[in-house]
């Protein structure tokens, strides 16, 4: 939690374009105070342990193909670490899941208004739990059904497949056994309702479980 009257920010995304837009709407903000930038996940990850900011914004994806979910559990797992709070396009179950796992404090899209993001801020560096309305009924539809919502594991495979990956290369780029990811699959289609990966994968899309 920030202890200070002013709240120090880090912002992380390799877009100069909204790192800019993001600091003029944030330095505008009474109590913010924007102490770096970062244009990679590896360079959130130093800059966090360098400049002890109260609250990191992050990006999910970063051009180098380094994922923000990784850098925020980098960033997490330190003594003393600042909050993190996601900042993207992207509301997929993969992606949500992957954040909060890695101890993200909040998840909030782009297409936020300045006051909202702002307060989103100011709840994260308080420790509280900074959610978009769209993002906090995606989380709660599957609590509602947890027998059918997808794991973790399940929409990492599932993402995977629908990049084009095999069996063979799934489980090497998740270290898992093939007969383990024939697994996740089976119990996949079960929770879909299909007999095949095409039809897994689309139903996935259409109920925005992975990305597009």
């Amino acid at each position: 939690m920030a202890d200070r009257d002013v709240i120090r920010l880090l912002l992380a995304d390799d877009h100069p374009i909204v790192r800019s837009g993001l600091r003029a709407v944030l330095d505008a903000e009474p109590g913010f105070e924007v102490v770096g930038e970062a244009s990679t996940a590896q360079e959130a990850v130093q800059l966090a342990g360098e400049l002890a900011p109260d609250v990191v914004l992050m990006d999910l994806q970063f051009g180098s193909g380094s994922h923000g979910a990784q850098a925020t559990a980098a960033i997490t797992d330190r003594p003393d670490a600042p909050r993190v709070l996601i900042l993207t396009t992207y509301d997929t179950d993969a992606d949500i899941l992957a954040a909060i796992e890695a101890g993200a404090t909040g998840y909030l899209l782009k297409d936020a208004n300045p006051e909202d993001l702002a307060a989103a801020v100011r709840t994260a560096a308080a420790g509280q739990s900074a959610l978009a309305p769209a993002v906090a009924q995606r989380l709660m539809g599957r609590m509602r059904t947890p027998e059918a919502a997808l794991s973790r594991r399940e929409t990492e495979v599932l993402q995977l497949v629908a990049d084009g990956l095999s069996n063979q290369q799934i489980s090497r780029a998740l270290f898992l056994s093939q007969a383990t990811v024939k697994s996740h699959l089976v119990h996949i289609y079960a929770k879909l309702g299909v007999d095949n990966r095409t039809a897994a994968v689309a139903a996935a899309r259409r109920q925005g479980l992975i990305r597009r």
